[in-house]
C-alpha cells in the first residue's frame, strides 16, 4: 500500500523557496461592474458586483456585491464581510463557487457584501492574513466619507456589520474581532460573527480528530500540513492562532465578543474543537447560537446545495 501524501491529496507540490505550485485549478466568475442602474443593465442581474483594490502593494483586492433592487423603502442594508475557505494555502474570490455563494448571500440576505482577497500561505503566514482582514474592515469603515464607495456610503449600514468565514476564513473572523476590540475606539461596531466550520487546532488530538483521522474530505494529515504551512515559522499547533483555548489573555479578550453564530457538522474532524469553542464563548457570557448537525463533513456546502441553502438560512435569520 503505498504512502499517503497530503500534497498529494491538496494538489499542490513543494518547491525548494517555501512557495507552492497549485494544481488545482477550479472554475472563475467575473463581477458585473458597476453598471449604471438608470441604464436597465442592472435589471438584467439580480445581484451586481464589482472589484475593488484593497492594497496594491500586498496584491489584495474585494468584490463587492449588492442586490440589484434596493429596498422601495431606502433603507440601508447591513455590511458582511466575506472570508473563504481553502486551508489557507488556495481558493480565491472570484473562485464561481465563492462568487456564487456571495451572490446568494447578498439577495437572500439583502445585504452588501464585501468579499476579501486575503493573501494565502505558505507564501504570506499568518498573520497576514489577519493584517489583510483588518485593511478591508479599515477600508469598509472609510465609505462613509464622501468621497466613499456609493454602493456603501449610499445604501449601507455601518452599524449592522457582520464578519462571516467559513473554516480558515472563520479563524479569520475570529481574530479580526478580537483585533478591532483592542483597538481604541473600535474601527466599526461589530452587529455579529458568523463561523462557519471553524478551523481550529492544537497538538493534542481531539476523539473526533483519532476518529476520523482517516477522513477522505478532511484526514489529519492534511490538517497537520496546512497548519505547517500556515503557522508562523518556529510554532506549532497550540499557538494561539491555531489553538485559542490554551491561551488565557485570549480567553479574557473574548468576553467582549459580540454576537455569535457557530455552524459545524458531526463527520468532520474539528467537531470536538468546534464545541469546545462554544463552550468557551458560553463560559466567557458571549451570545452564542451555535447550529450543529450530526450528518455532515466539512466543506460539505460546497457540494451539497441542500446545506448551503441551511447555512444562508441561518444566517439570515442570525442578521438583524
Amino acid at each position: 500500500m503505498s504512502k499517503f501524501d497530503p500534497y498529494d491529496h491538496l494538489k499542490v507540490f513543494p518547491n525548494p523557496d517555501g512557495s507552492l505550485t497549485r494544481f488545482l485549478k477550479l472554475p472563475s466568475s467575473t463581477a458585473t461592474g458597476d453598471v449604471d442602474d438608470d441604464g436597465g443593465q442592472a435589471q438584467q442581474h439580480a445581484v451586481l458586483s464589482k472589484d475593488v483594490t484593497l492594497n496594491a502593494d500586498k496584491k489584495t483586492w474585494m468584490r463587492i456585491y449588492r442586490p440589484a433592487k434596493l429596498p422601495s423603502s431606502g433603507k440601508r442594508l447591513p455590511v458582511i464581510l466575506f472570508f473563504h475557505a481553502g486551508g489557507w494555502i488556495q481558493m480565491s474570490i472570484s473562485d464561481a463557487l465563492n462568487h456564487e455563494t456571495c451572490n446568494r448571500l447578498s439577495v437572500d440576505v439583502s445585504a452588501i457584501v464585501v468579499s476579501v482577497e486575503f493573501r494565502i500561505a505558505p507564501e504570506s503566514r499568518l498573520p497576514s492574513q489577519y493584517d489583510d482582514a483588518m485593511d478591508a474592515v479599515l477600508w469598509v469603515k472609510s465609505q462613509a466619507a464622501d468621497r466613499g464607495d456609493k454602493w456603501i456610503r449610499d445604501h449601507g449600514d455601518l452599524d449592522r456589520c457582520y464578519l462571516y468565514g467559513v473554516s480558515c476564513g472563520a479563524n479569520i473572523v475570529f481574530n479580526t474581532a478580537l483585533r478591532m476590540m483592542e483597538m481604541k475606539p473600535p474601527p466599526m461596531r461589530v452587529a455579529g460573527v458568523v463561523l462557519n466550520q471553524p478551523f481550529f487546532g492544537g497538538k493534542k488530538r481531539t476523539k473526533s480528530e483519532l476518529k476520523l483521522a482517516t477522513d477522505p474530505y478532511f484526514p489529519l494529515p492534511v490538517i497537520d500540513l496546512l497548519w505547517d504551512l500556515a503557522l508562523p515559522p518556529g510554532t506549532d499547533r497550540d499557538h494561539r492562532f491555531c489553538n485559542p483555548f490554551v491561551d488565557g489573555p485570549m480567553k479574557q479578550k473574548v468576553k467582549s465578543l459580540g454576537r455569535c453564530l457557530v455552524i459545524g457538522f458531526g463527520g468532520d474532524p474539528l467537531i470536538d474543537r468546534q464545541q469546545e469553542f462554544v463552550q468557551m464563548l458560553v463560559e466567557q457570557g458571549v451570545q452564542v447560537e451555535a447550529r450543529f448537525d450530526d450528518v455532515g463533513f466539512h466543506g460539505i456546502d460546497m457540494i451539497d446545495t441542500r446545506r448551503a441553502t441551511a447555512i444562508l438560512n441561518f444566517i439570515k435569520e442570525f442578521v438583524v
